[in-house]
């Protein structure tokens, strides 16, 4: 399916957006699922990893059946066409989608290891590495106002995660050295990894005119062998006992379905954006997690000025790259390989 600019532009803008509302409903919502106290046991988060991949496949799988006119045959051959008979360009996608997988692990080990607010803060440096990556392997090019708003963003996204002090005892003091070592080193190695994955997924939905959903089908195939080897090896015990959706109830689905969802829109604003415009969006959608914790949920309290400074850092950063990304004329030539060919004529008549 071939869009012209105008039509590329809005579903980038749009995917944005929806990126931002998914993964603020994603944090609220995965976090009241796994502090929800019940009887019975609380479900197996790669359980509903796994499950996820599996509706993601269904899902992309619907639109790509969308796509052949809602023809079986049609969209069987195109399936066979483009996975099957075409094992190097499906077996490029085990890359990204092992790395994922070591992600999702490594996060797991280091929210074991540090308190949630270390966690946080040191996660941020994956924007960092994702513009890194982005440079060096796409060639991408960033202005001096684009560095500095990626450093205000993870500034402000730093400051609103940052730990407080309070008279009673925190995780972070019941940590030991070699526990918070621990977790340190598993962020950094995810950060790389997030970069990493994300930038190389880029590189082969623009290099490639197979459908995004198509090559989302080959991700998640991956990524559900993965994750049932993963499971199966971590929680192989619980799901033998109690099966592999034991504690699952409407929170856990909605969990899953929004976990789902953000792998579609998350594969959209790659393929038609870019990594680092989706690390704001992400980004973005942490502060607007605190904002409605702090004003709507009242489950969270700030103390000290790091929570104030936050918004005007982050919201700062944001601006900043928009303005680089659509206004300011001496950054439009440095910004992106993949501008469309109409901006270097727009930049270079504002300019001139």
């Amino acid at each position: 399916m071939v869009l012209d600019l105008s039509q590329s532009k809005q579903l980038k803008y749009l995917s944005l957006g929806v990126l931002v509302l998914q993964t603020t409903s994603l944090v609220l919502t995965m976090r009241y699922s796994r502090t929800l106290e019940e009887d019975e046991p609380r479900y197996l988060a790669s359980s509903a990893v796994v499950s996820a991949e599996v509706l993601k496949i269904f899902a992309c799988a619907l639109l790509v059946f969308r796509e052949n006119n809602f023809s079986l045959q049609g969209m069987s051959l195109l399936l066979k066409e483009q996975i099957v008979k075409k094992p190097v360009e499906t077996l490029k996608l085990a890359v990204p989608a092992g790395i994922y997988t070591l992600q999702n692990n490594l996060l797991y080990v280091a929210l074991s290891n540090l308190d949630a607010a270390t966690y946080q803060v040191t996660y941020q440096l994956k924007i960092l590495t994702t513009a890194l990556f982005s440079v060096s392997m796409l060639g991408k090019r960033l202005g001096l106002y684009q560095w500095l708003s990626l450093v205000l963003l993870m500034a402000g996204v730093t400051l609103v995660q940052w730990p407080t002090e309070t008279d009673e005892d925190t995780e972070q003091e019941v940590l030991t050295a070699g526990s918070q070592f621990v977790g340190v080193m598993s962020v950094l190695m995810a950060c790389l990894s997030s970069g990493f994955a994300g930038v190389y997924f880029e590189k082969i939905l623009k290099e490639t005119k197979q459908s995004v959903w198509v090559r989302n089908i080959q991700l998640g195939l991956f990524s559900f062998m993965f994750g049932l080897v993963g499971m199966m090896a971590f929680d192989g015990e619980s799901v033998r006992r109690s099966g592999m959706f034991q504690g699952y109830n409407t929170v856990t689905c909605a969990v899953v379905v929004l976990q789902a969802l953000g792998g579609l829109v998350i594969a959209v604003v790659i393929k038609y954006a870019d990594n680092i415009l989706k690390g704001f969006a992400t980004s973005l959608s942490i502060i607007m997690s605190t904002l409605i914790s702090y004003f709507l949920l009242k489950d969270f309290n700030p103390t000290g000025v790091p929570f104030f400074l936050s918004v005007p850092a982050a919201s700062s950063g944001c601006f900043s790259w928009g303005r680089c990304w659509l206004l300011l004329p001496p950054f439009c030539t440095a910004t992106r390989s993949n501008l469309p060919t109409e901006a270097p004529s727009k930049c270079s008549q504002r300019a001139a």
